[in-house]
């Protein structure tokens, strides 16, 4: 600060109201009737707003001097602090009271942005979690013991946040459960175990009480049976059940200052012991330095369990890694040596102890370049063989069977014959023996009447039939005879036939049989008419080259002829 005065006479001071300036920061210079005084100051937050005045006055003339005046303007980031509500008492904060916090904020420039933070996290406005903010104020409506802890608040502007003072602020609760479950607590008769009543009070528990409780009665423990710790916060009751009817459920309850508590603590006692041994281990994705472990539980001995994994070196009996789960039998091992054999136990555990180990032996991490030697040549199952052994027996008795069927069907029972009937003696076509449908000659030592009944039409011998059409000649007379396998033979009285205009061939003189089995001729759509002629051979006609079997059959059935010769 500079002041310039043209007489040197004059005296100046600058000075702050209600504050005291060092002198020595002060110094002065005259220069041609000029004094310059110079003061180094530095302001405070507490300057902010305040006036700096500078006066210049003639020592020996009283009441005579100048003076000019500035304000200061100090800039800095918030001053925050916070406290309880003025009207609250700390130590007298009930659950269900209503409370509130005042933030007090001092800032230049004027704070942009108000945080609140309980226990670090930001409490935003929430009037369904009765959380209410206002300007800088925060309510908490009908608080539990969860809204105990440490607040803080906290302020920005533009020169920087600043956060205020921790303000722990205190609930007091009834007692509650430490543990809202209920426990189970397994003993075995006239075993004695102490059961532990834990709780959460503020203040401590002055009392507890404990009740038993079966199915039959409910009975209030003596107090000389159970102690409480010197804190106030448990309750130990030394239990041993003697019969069936000691095993029940336990409840206990706390007393403090505040109330009593509203829920007890509830402890099942159980007769128990230890848990089985688990069950079907396996190892499976099982790599050069790693491998899981599965197995299945087994009955927990009426406790909750857990699992227990010990894994050996084959040369040391310290393990070398201990390994537990909680919920089912399942362990993964890593970070393994290959080519080390180690040994794998596994337990079950309860409150009353461990079961049984299952051990799984020889388990060797082998590496991969000193395998691949002897995985060259891999062995082949017994289990495999077999399989591939049934397999092939199965493939060679289901072809032999084809085989069967294909056979029995080229040749079946009752293998029909077709009849050549009017083919001319002067055509080369003509054959002593009937043809089967393949074609080939049959014998004639074949069964004379194969009908399961005889036919009682004609003489077995033949002696007495007349020919039709014979095969080796013309049929010129009225009646003709027509040799079969079976020497079946029938008068028939001859009609007319049509004379044929051209010879037929071999392959329309014969019908070709579809399907012998079913004992019927296919039937052509086309209209087939036999007619016999005098004095002629029987024919077709040109339009015609097939043989109407059926009305061949219906003709010959007609004169009483077995159906086999048909």
């Amino acid at each position: 600060m500079v002041s310039k005065i043209s007489y040197s006479e004059f005296r100046i001071h600058v000075y702050i109201p209600d504050i005291t300036l060092p002198t020595t920061t002060a110094e002065e210079e005259t220069r041609e009737n000029v004094t310059i005084s110079e003061l180094s100051f530095v302001p405070t937050t507490e300057d902010d707003g305040k006036s700096i005045t500078c006066r210049a006055e003639n020592p020996n003339v009283t009441g005579l001097f100048l003076e000019t005046s500035w304000k200061i303007d100090v800039v800095y980031p918030p001053i925050v602090s916070l406290r309880l509500g003025s009207t609250l008492n700390a130590d007298d904060i009930k659950e269900g009271d209503d409370v509130y916090f005042e933030c007090h904020v001092k800032a230049n420039p004027h704070w942009r942005r108000l945080t609140w933070l309980h226990e670090g996290i930001v409490l935003n406005h929430n009037t369904s979690a009765r959380i209410i903010r206002s300007n800088q104020s925060l309510v908490l409506q009908r608080v539990t013991k969860q809204s105990a802890g440490k607040y803080v608040c906290s302020a920005v502007n533009s020169e920087g946040e600043t956060l205020s003072n921790e303000l722990s602020f205190r609930v007091q609760y009834s007692p509650t459960c430490r543990f809202d479950r209920i426990v189970v607590v397994g003993a075995s008769r006239g075993e004695s175990v102490d059961i532990a009543c834990e709780i959460e009070a503020d203040p401590p528990a002055k009392t507890y009480k404990w009740k038993f409780n079966n199915s039959g009665e409910t009975l209030e423990v003596a107090s000389e049976r159970f102690a409480k710790t010197s804190n106030g916060t448990t309750s130990i009751l030394r239990y041993t059940p003697v019969s069936e009817l000691d095993y029940g459920s336990l409840s206990c309850w706390a007393i403090n200052s505040v109330g009593h508590q509203l829920q007890p603590c509830v402890f099942q006692v159980v007769a128990a012991g230890k848990p089985y041994a688990v069950k079907n281990c396996s190892l499976s994705n099982q790599t050069t330095s790693s491998v899981e472990v599965y197995c299945l539980p087994g009955f927990d001995g009426g406790l909750p369990q857990y699992f227990l994994l010990e894994l050996y070196s084959s040369n040391s009996a310290v393990p070398r890694y201990n390994i537990t789960s909680n919920d089912e039998p399942y362990f993964y091992l890593s970070n393994l040596e290959p080519d080390v054999t180690f040994k794998i136990s596994v337990f079950a555990v309860n409150s009353k102890g461990r079961s049984q180990g299952v051990i799984l032996e020889e388990v060797t991490f082998r590496d991969p370049e000193k395998r691949t030697a002897s995985d060259g040549d891999l062995p082949i199952s017994p289990l495999l063989g077999i399989v591939l052994g049934a397999a092939f027996t199965v493939i060679i008795v289901v072809m032999l069977i084809i085989i069967r069927v294909r056979r029995s069907h080229s040749q079946p029972e009752g293998m029909y014959e077709q009849k050549v009937v009017g083919i001319p003696h002067h055509h080369n076509m003509s054959s002593t023996k009937p043809l089967l449908r393949s074609g080939s000659p049959r014998e004639a030592s074949d069964e004379r009447d194969p009908d399961v009944i005889p036919a009682k039409y004609g003489s077995p011998d033949g002696a007495s039939d007349t020919q039709i059409g014979s095969l080796n000649g013309p049929s010129s007379l009225p009646g003709t005879k027509i040799p079969t396998s079976s020497n079946c033979t029938q008068s028939i009285v001859a009609q007319s036939w049509i004379t044929p205009v051209s010879a037929p061939t071999l392959d329309s003189a014969f019908h070709q049989y579809n399907n012998p089995m079913l004992g019927t001729f296919p039937r052509d759509s086309r209209p087939k008419n036999l007619q016999l002629g005098n004095g002629s051979s029987a024919t077709l006609q040109k339009t015609d080259l097939e043989l109407n079997g059926l009305a061949i059959k219906e003709r010959l059935m007609a004169n009483r002829l077995p159906e086999s010769c048909v």
